[in-house]
């Protein structure tokens, strides 16, 4: 039996006679460069396939993806991905996307330790905090769905309010905010916000006024 990893090459080879045969040329102009039209900020679960669920194919979406689709203005990685995607790609369009069922999200619910995670996951503890309320009523399933919402919501704001993107906001060049989750379940995507492309569009989003709040 080929063991699992010997397997990915194998499965390589054979992607790669699949795609010469119906296009000789297409990996040269792969090769050639990437001019994505979308960055994608999404969980790093795998089983989320950003390409996948949406359709796209190669040199369609610059992607970045952590543990929870997380938003924080001290990561670095994060902020370089974004900055090279606004700035160098222009990209026109930035998706934060989290998904029902998310292991980061039940995480931070929970009291237990988990560790080094636990400082990352800080960050949904204090959303969970802040939307008390309104969570605490629901029953338990429920309550993880609408925390998973809230927490995209939560990263839309945190990202609109970064130095790349308020600077390409003033100088008028986009890109657009989207929030959006999936749900594993039905493979559907769903939007939480509308197009986002200025402050005054940010404070849809903004807890300080109002957004999250149930209907």
């Amino acid at each position: 039996m080929i063991e699992r990893i010997e397997e990915l090459l194998r499965n390589n080879r054979l992607f790669v006679e699949a795609q010469l045969r119906a296009d000789p040329a297409y990996f040269e102009r792969l090769a050639e460069g990437q001019h994505p039209e979308f960055l994608w900020i999404g969980c790093s679960d795998s089983r989320v396939p950003p390409d996948r669920i949406t359709g796209t194919g190669p040199g369609d979406m610059f992607v970045h993806r952590n543990i929870a689709n997380l938003v924080v203005q001290t990561d670095m990685n994060l902020l370089s991905v974004l900055q090279y995607a606004v700035e160098v790609l222009r990209v026109r369009h930035v998706i934060v996307c989290g998904h029902y069922g998310c292991g980061g999200v039940k995480a931070a619910m929970g009291c237990a330790s988990h560790g080094l995670i636990d400082n990352w996951l800080r960050t949904i503890k204090d959303t969970q905090q802040y939307f008390r309320r309104q969570l605490e009523p629901l029953a338990q399933e429920a309550r993880f769905r609408r925390l998973v919402e809230l927490n995209v919501i939560e990263q839309v704001y945190n990202l609109g309010k970064t130095s790349v993107v308020q600077q390409a906001w003033r100088e008028g060049r986009g890109p657009a905010i989207h929030g959006w989750v999936f749900e594993l379940e039905s493979g559907r995507i769903a939007a939480l916000t509308g197009r986002i492309e200025d402050d005054e569009a940010m404070a849809s989003v903004c807890k300080l006024h109002g957004a999250g709040a149930l209907p």
